[in-house]
């Protein structure tokens, strides 16, 4: 109360509360005994003797009780009656609306319960320098806050109105303290017979860092084993970009290590604050790269093969996986970069995301192209509890307005277009269509009245259900979120970024994978997505998916009508996007299956899609004749299938679109006869030597080669087209020209060399 009176709420004032209270009410009781050994030298202290029966207007009845009731029931009456005074407002049905009613599943809102409790307990003893007491103390503290719920939910929402990277950490960290650990050990089954081993994977050679990326495997097998597998899959941790490494996600990764019987490497990337964006995007393109460079001999491999990779990636490891993926393309289509004979990274054969965080715009309302997304014909049925949640934003808040059926939005009627933009927009007549006018109504209205006019007297002649257009984002609509607030994203988007950087966040799809161009979406590797539905990041999920599936289905409609599809084919968005809304649950569910045994049936439904992945990429190999029985890709099919070329290692500056959307002129070279007939052998040896080996920079194109302008890469004249990323054909003596200035150049360079008649690499003076 204090600190009310004086107008400024503060944990000091009400500590000087505690004790005066305390105080005074002590002295009270205790004065009895002072009076008693002091006697008249405490009295004149006190300055009066007092009753042990109270005040004189409570004392007679003071003295009668005590005849009656023994000290432990009057402890027990007053007890009662205080918890009886602190809950009348739920007695008689005064206490305000329960905002998480319903919210959650059962099972998913008693595990929140439990995390909320860890949280608060583990936060209340973070001060404590002692480790082992601070250890205890948090266990302690968890005891009584799983007791006091309701003092853990306000401890945790004042903790996160002011938190800091050392509160995350400390939440995030909890699960590898002793006793924590130790009770996790105890509630996991048994999944492998190998425990995890650290390993650090070097850096490439053309890789602008040197010190290797921290890392752990997880395999059910000896070490040996190792080089009998070419399937490798790449994890991403979560961890909001500032804490968290593999051991804390040790459940699912040991499930699908036991699960499926081959090794998972996971990345203990460097996190911010200490190692800002992009870092540890940087980190996980390069063992990326480093993976398919030596074959997977980093981990153990045997080497003879390049391992097939599928890549991993829940919350913020969502984003760095997403982002690496997009680095793999942009480097591939990099046209402005490129060098002869210098291949590119392959893509992953699958993605997998796992309520991945891809939109770093924490924004309040969706456009009108995100709802579309959403609403498509064909994913309605599965994101209909999405769309339900997003109108019941609005009618919580007119409770009183008739709201409209199911059936109305379903059974979309055609409409006559109004001449004011202001009466019925575009997004309007999509959510609200008018009903078609009949005879009769027509007949009512002059012939002189336009059909605007005719429309609008129409509607408004019948009441209708109050509709909006508004759409709230998932973030604020679960902004109470008991695992991940708006509060939580805006300190990790801080932290991740940095004090000192300002990325375009309207842009920087490297950052914010949401907003990649339509020509790299186009080039994925099959993406499936598992996500809650009432997570505050499910708008990630279902746009982006919405995003992937336009741009697959934009790239089979322009390959049908160039004719390199078949006519009768259909599209088939399954074999591009797959994504999984778990009803009634939020984020984070596979970090805390000890006390949510659900999540176990979530981690084995990743690992079935992790073996459909690979055994469909085996299947699609073998149709094309590009596979081989074990299904490896050999080296023929990778060289001819990646030969395109690869500069810049880092992805540090955005662009705004990839090459392949407007394609340059380019140049065809022919090369002198030094530089070609290099002996197969003196290349494998090449190969092998020190390095990057499989993606070693060539020295630059001499000056021998006479350039020939060529538009586009089209035209005859080229023998062999090898095949590039993704299946686009491209020459293997393309050179992208950088510039307009460029190819000004180049062009007077090939009519000198034409008119001169020098053609043995003799530069003009």
């Amino acid at each position: 109360m204090i600190d009310h009176v004086l107008g400024r709420p503060s944990v000091k004032f009400r500590k000087i509360q505690v004790f005066a209270v305390v105080s005074f009410w002590s002295v009270y009781l205790l004065r009895f005994a002072w009076v008693s050994r002091l006697q008249t030298r405490s009295t004149k202290l006190i300055g009066f003797r007092g009753n042990k029966n109270g005040p004189p207007i409570l004392r007679n009845l003071s003295h009668r009780l005590s005849k009656r009731l023994s000290s432990w029931q009057t402890m027990v009456i007053t007890l009662l009656w205080l918890y009886i005074a602190r809950n009348f407002a739920k007695i008689v049905g005064l206490e305000s609306p329960e905002p998480l009613a319903n919210l959650y599943t059962r099972s998913y809102f008693r595990a929140t319960w439990v995390t909320t409790a860890l949280d608060a307990g583990f936060w209340t003893a973070m001060k404590i320098r002692t480790e082992w007491l601070r250890d205890l103390a948090s266990m302690v503290f968890t005891l009584y806050y799983l007791i006091a719920a309701e003092q853990a939910d306000e401890k945790v929402r004042k903790v996160r109105g002011l938190l800091t990277v050392d509160h995350l950490r400390v939440s995030w960290h909890k699960s590898t303290t002793p006793y924590l650990s130790f009770l996790t050990r105890v509630l996991r089954p048994k999944l492998t017979r190998y425990p995890p081993r650290a390993i650090r994977i070097p850096r490439p050679a053309s890789s602008s860092y040197k010190e290797p990326v921290n890392a752990w495997l997880y395999f059910d097998g000896p070490l040996s084993a190792l080089k009998n597998h070419t399937r490798v899959v790449l994890d991403i941790p979560g961890g909001g970009f500032v804490a968290m490494t593999p051991r804390h996600h040790e459940d699912k990764l040991l499930g699908w290590a036991g699960k499926l019987e081959i090794p998972v490497l996971s990345l203990d990337y460097k996190k911010a604050p200490e190692y800002p964006y992009p870092h540890a995007l940087n980190e996980a393109y390069d063992v990326y790269h480093t993976l398919v460079a030596s074959r997977g001999r980093c981990i153990g491999l045997s080497g003879a093969t390049i391992p097939r990779i599928i890549m991993t990636g829940d919350s913020a490891g969502g984003n760095i996986a997403t982002g690496t993926v997009l680095t793999i393309l942009q480097s591939a289509s990099d046209v402005a970069r490129r060098y002869p004979d210098q291949e590119s990274l392959p893509t992953p054969e699958g993605l997998v995301l796992i309520y991945p965080s891809l939109d770093m715009n924490i924004g309040n309302w969706m456009s009108d192209e995100q709802m579309a997304l959403i609403q498509d014909r064909r994913t309605r049925t599965r994101n209909r509890n999405v769309l339900r949640r997003k109108s019941e934003d609005y009618y919580k808040l007119t409770p009183d307005t008739p709201h409209p059926s199911d059936d109305e939005d379903k059974t979309l009627s055609p409409t006559v277009a109004p001449a004011d933009d202001s009466i019925v927009t575009a997004a309007d007549r999509s959510t609200a269509p008018l009903k078609p006018v009949t005879n009769a109504e027509l007949d009512l209205v002059s012939p002189s009245t336009s059909l605007a006019t005719q429309s609008t007297s129409l509607a408004s002649s019948k009441p209708k259900p109050l509709k909006t257009r508004l759409a709230m984002s998932s973030m604020i609509s679960y902004f109470n979120d008991r695992i991940l607030t708006p509060e939580m994203m805006r300190a990790m988007i801080i932290l991740y970024v940095g004090p000192h950087a300002r990325p375009d966040f309207s842009t920087d799809y490297f950052l914010s994978p949401l907003l990649a161009p339509e020509a790299l979406l186009a080039k994925f590797p099959k993406t499936c997505f598992l996500t809650g539905e009432r997570d505050p990041l499910v708008d990630d999920t279902v746009i982006f998916a919405g995003r992937l599936r336009q741009a697959k289905h934009n790239l089979f409609i322009q390959r049908k009508e160039l004719g390199l599809v078949k006519s009768k084919d259909t599209f088939d968005e399954r074999e591009h996007v797959e994504v999984t809304l778990i009803p009634g649950i939020s984020h984070g569910f596979l970090q805390f299956v000890s006390v949510f045994p659900e999540g176990w049936n979530h981690i084995f439904r990743v690992a079935r899609w992790i073996e459909e992945l690979f055994d469909n990429h085996s299947n699609n190999n073998k149709g094309e004749g590009r596979g081989n029985s074990s299904g490896a890709m050999n080296d023929s099919t990778v060289e001819n299938k990646h030969r395109v070329i690869n500069g810049r290692h880092h992805r540090r500056m955005p662009t705004e679109s990839s090459g392949d959307e407007d394609r340059p002129l380019e140049m065809s070279a022919l090369l002198s006869n030094n530089s070609i007939g290099k002996p197969q052998q003196q290349q494998q040896q090449d190969d092998d030597s020190g390095g990057d080996g499989y993606f070693d920079r060539p020295p630059r194109r001499p000056p021998q080669q006479i350039p020939r302008l060529r538009r586009g890469g089209g035209g005859g004249g080229a023998k062999r087209r090898p095949q590039g990323v993704n299946g686009h054909a491209r020459e293997k003596s393309m050179v992208s020209l950088a510039s307009e200035e460029d190819l000004l150049g180049r062009r007077l360079k090939g009519l000198a060399v034409g008119l001169t008649g020098i053609s043995d690499g003799t530069e003009t003076p």
